[in-house]
């Protein structure tokens, strides 16, 4: 299915019974998180975020427990409505959605990965795959074929006739994800789903999970308190605190240019070198082509855009320091890298 875009405006949601309290003074100021708790007993978790997930971006919501993450991801298929605000998923507000619409979204259009897959302990990893296209009355054959083919792309070929206890945890982890994808969801919602693993295997899912998201470019809102796994994974990189969205940029300038104490503090002592990739020290095609020797370029070396430094380096080596090209997602040559470019960056990321 074809990628959507999800767009947050002024996103709020205040958890409690009492309803007495006036939603315009706690945007205002004029009555804080804590006085609303003590007077009304009631929560602020969502503070007035506004931002837009473009299609197919890798968007990581990162904070510490309680910021208000796993909140804010549930409203895109409105698990929780916001008390105010919109959430717009592909042009349409989804607020105005009936019940058996909603239900409808979630079932062809968005998928989500808990940290807790929830694994139906009597059904078949393959029958755990097809569950939402069971649910939907897929004929049998064709609901198999398809639990099949996503269980390959997650590296589970002829795991089909198991059961979830015979599976690790990475594994069923990969079930999830494969189960997510079965209805071919325009949307993924990925709820810290790779926090409670080991750190090696935890590595692999995420090498695994970039892979398929460079393959099938779905809209992804990913949810994790791990600046590691955001910097590895996401196009933009949100950072959260008390309910309200502090900064939003990708993964150099969240850690290079924290417009925020907090989140200053929150990247302190993280290494920036590992945020080098191709695409932050290369010079673009069309200006280095400028002053380049003619034909500098024939049978240059290709890499990635988010190739990494280790990758730079090796290639650059290779290459006896002569230029790499740089390109895009497309196959399309976007950039020129060469060594003096690589020791700049690592010089102003030190």
């Amino acid at each position: 299915m074809e990628a959507h875009s999800i767009e947050f405006k002024d996103v709020w949601k205040v958890f409690g019974s009492n309803r007495r309290y006036d939603l315009t003074c706690i945007q205002d100021g004029r009555v804080s998180k804590a006085d609303l708790l003590e007077r009304y007993g009631c929560v602020v978790a969502v503070a007035g975020v506004s931002f837009k997930v473009e299609p197919g971006e890798i968007f990581c919501v990162m904070g510490l427990s309680g910021s208000g993450k796993s909140t804010l991801v549930r409203h895109v298929n409105r698990l929780i409505d916001p008390t105010a605000g919109q959430i717009v998923i592909g042009g349409e507000n989804i607020s105005k959605k009936s019940e058996n619409e909603m239900r409808e979204l979630r079932a062809k259009s968005i998928g989500m990965v808990f940290q807790n897959m929830a694994l139906l302990p009597h059904r078949t990893v393959r029958d755990n795959v097809a569950l939402s296209l069971e649910l939907r009355n897929i004929p049998a054959k064709q609901r198999h074929d398809i639990a099949e083919e996503k269980l390959a792309l997650v590296h589970l070929s002829g795991w089909g006739d198991r059961y979830p206890d015979e599976l690790s945890g990475g594994m069923k982890q990969r079930v999830g994800l494969a189960r997510a994808m079965a209805a071919d969801p325009a949307i993924l919602l990925m709820d810290e789903p790779f926090s409670a693993l080991d750190p090696l295997i935890r590595r692999e899912l995420q090498d695994q999970f970039r892979e398929l998201s460079m393959k099938l470019r779905k809209t992804t809102v990913f949810i994790t308190h791990d600046l590691d796994e955001a910097v590895r994974l996401g196009h933009r990189i949100g950072v959260m605190k008390d309910g309200k969205m502090l900064q939003i940029g990708s993964p150099d300038e969240i850690i290079t240019k924290p417009r925020d104490p907090y989140v200053e503090k929150f990247v302190e002592g993280s290494s920036r070198l590992k945020l080098l990739t191709a695409e932050s020290v290369m010079a673009p095609l069309a200006e280095y082509s400028l002053t380049a020797p003619a034909n500098e370029l024939v049978g240059a070396r290709r890499l990635a855009l988010d190739a990494n430094l280790k990758e730079l380096a090796t290639v650059l080596n290779q290459s006896s320091n002569g230029p790499v090209v740089v390109s895009d997602r497309e196959g399309k040559d976007v950039g020129v890298v060469t060594t003096a470019f690589l020791l700049r960056g690592i010089e102003e990321r030190a």
